[in-house]
This record gives structure tokens, sequence and C-alpha cells, in this order.
């Protein structure tokens, strides 16, 4: 029985619980794999090596397949995410608009390079091809929010709203 004496270990044991009941939703069911990965990421914010080998134990899997599947989509993350996710758009319209610096002002900002996140936890960075807002490149995203016509003078102001 997990320690209820602390924070870490209630919400330890209280995402245990979570992902219980991933497993009761799927348990014997062919193809849940993807479902229960995806269900366990909503959970842990990410796929820690101790929920892959819990799942792989649950779904009578060996850990390779879970651990195959999980790193082939690019869905799935081993390492922690940030609290926010920005992706800066490189895709043409942004990058003839000047999306590349956009991008290198994030980055300079942050201190972290494509696909890290800051040791705060607070912003994961990644760049994408596409976002898909091209009449409002250079473009980028921070979670759900869409921030257009950017230049780089606008990146710290920006970043500040999310800290």
């Amino acid at each position: 029985m997990a320690c209820q004496c602390c924070n870490g270990s209630k919400d330890q044991s209280d995402k245990d619980k979570q992902l219980d009941a991933v497993f009761e939703k799927y348990r014997g069911m062919n193809g849940a794999l993807i479902p229960v990965l995806q269900a366990a990421q909503d959970v842990y914010g990410y796929l820690p090596k101790e929920a892959m080998e819990r799942i792989a134990r649950e779904l009578k899997l060996p850990f390779s397949k879970v651990f195959g599947v999980a790193t082939f989509y690019s869905q799935f993350h081993l390492d922690p995410r940030g609290e926010n996710i920005i992706r800066v758009c490189l895709g043409t319209a942004c990058h003839v608009r000047g999306g590349a610096g956009i991008f290198g002002k994030v980055k300079e900002v942050l201190g972290v390079e494509d696909g890290e996140t800051t040791e705060d936890l607070k912003f994961t960075l990644e760049s994408v091809a596409c976002i898909g807002a091209c009449g409002l490149a250079p473009v980028m995203m921070v979670n759900d929010d869409t921030h257009g016509r950017l230049t780089p003078d606008k990146i710290p102001e920006i970043i500040d709203k999310y800290k």
C-alpha cells in the first residue's frame, strides 16, 4: 500500500488509481495497447518507464512491444513535457516571412533547443512543418493559443504571459 502521508506519494497514488481505471476499461480487449498508452500519457503527461512496464504486465505483452509502439508514434513522449507546449511553424509561408528568426528567438528566450523542455518544466519547444495558419505567418502556438504575424521582438512578451 502506498504511503498517504505526503503530497508526492498521494499524487502518485492518484495516478496509479487513474491507471487502474484505464486497465479496467481495456482489460481483455484486442488492440488496447495504443488507447492504454494514450490514457497513461494523459495521466502522467508522458510515458515513464515504470508506467510502460506496468502496461506490459497488465496487457500481458512483452515490454519490448510496448516500448516499440511508444517510440514509433510521435504522439508519445518518453520524457516529461512542459506545462506549456510552444510549437513554432517552419512551413513554407512562415519560412518566407521569417519563421526561422522567430524560432531562434524562442530558443534564445527559453534556453532550449528543438524538442527540449526547460528545467522548470514550464515550456517544451517544438518546430512543426505547418500549423495551418499560413495567412498569419510567421506563426506559433502556445498550447491552443495561436500567435500570428510575429516579429522576434514580440516573443519575450508572449512567453511572459505563460510563466
